[in-house]
């Protein structure tokens, strides 16, 4: 075999090789949360898996999730280090995010509001899906541990999640739902307001920020929402006039917010 031939075999083997690797190993845009070690200038699926998490822990203070590693993320991955005595270095790795998926009382967002969904699937609460694992969510968790013949602790760890995927798909029961609301609008700056919304966002800080208050008994927190006039904006705040089919608006010009006033609008939940 001349030495042509053979440069010509291993180049296609080579080529061959490494298109079966390529098949056969996922795209990190794909990956899931606890797939790789997430650090400061990753991007992807699971790094915006990992801010909505950092956002249920009241420690990400953006509006929403980028799928990109920055400093902000870099922050709040020290925070949320901190507050569970873990290494605290900015880098999630499988420490790290093994302790974020915990859910437990206190937490807020998107991932309670789908084991809220599983729970009621599975008969353990009639509450309604709100985001916010209170004392009654903890309850109900230790009844399906309970009955599942898990360690009952209140806490939504991996095998109470594990188990709560078997018997309910995790799919927030308030996704797709369309609805008109009364509106208002307000500011980060109005009497009494401190700026930072239920779920921990420094409106102060994020001027540009789409987020409404809402009911969490109609809307859950942690959802994104379609909002007729105002575009989709991440339901993370709560009001005490904000019951029932009404949301408040947040825009940063006290001037903006007068002019929105008090209307009807159209709005369709979409995670």
């Amino acid at each position: 075999m001349n030495m042509n031939l053979k440069m010509k075999m291993k180049a296609a083997f080579m080529v061959f090789v490494v298109g079966i690797v390529l098949i056969a190993t996922p795209s990190w845009a794909e990956a899931a949360l606890g797939d790789r070690t997430l650090k400061e200038g990753s991007s992807g699926e699971d790094v915006a898996e990992l801010q909505d998490y950092l956002m249920t822990k009241g420690v990400f203070p953006y509006h929403t999730s980028t799928g990109y590693f920055g400093s902000i993320t870099n922050q709040a991955v020290k925070d949320f280090q901190e507050s569970r005595n873990l290494q605290v270095d900015g880098i999630a790795g499988p420490q790290t995010n093994h302790a974020i998926k915990v859910l437990r009382q206190g937490n807020i967002g998107n991932p309670v509001a789908e084991i809220q969904s599983q729970l009621k699937k599975t008969g353990h609460t009639r509450s309604s899906v709100d985001g916010i694992y209170g004392s009654g969510t903890a309850s109900a968790i230790r009844s399906f541990q309970q009955q599942a013949g898990l360690t009952v602790d209140g806490i939504a760890g991996p095998n109470t999640r594990a188990a709560l995927n078997r018997k309910a798909a995790p799919r927030s029961v308030a996704v797709g739902k369309e609805l008109t609301v009364e509106s208002t609008a307000y500011t980060a700056d109005c009497s009494g307001c401190s700026g930072i919304t239920k779920m921990g966002i420094n409106l102060n800080k994020y001027p540009d920020a789409k987020v409404i208050a809402v009911d969490p008994s109609v809307i859950p927190l942690g959802s994104l929402v379609q909002v007729e006039g105002y575009g989709v904006a991440i339901a993370a705040d709560i009001g005490g006039a904000i019951n029932g089919n009404k949301i408040d608006v947040f825009v940063s010009d006290r001037g903006d917010a007068m002019q929105w006033g008090r209307r009807d609008v159209h709005i369709k939940v979409i995670e």
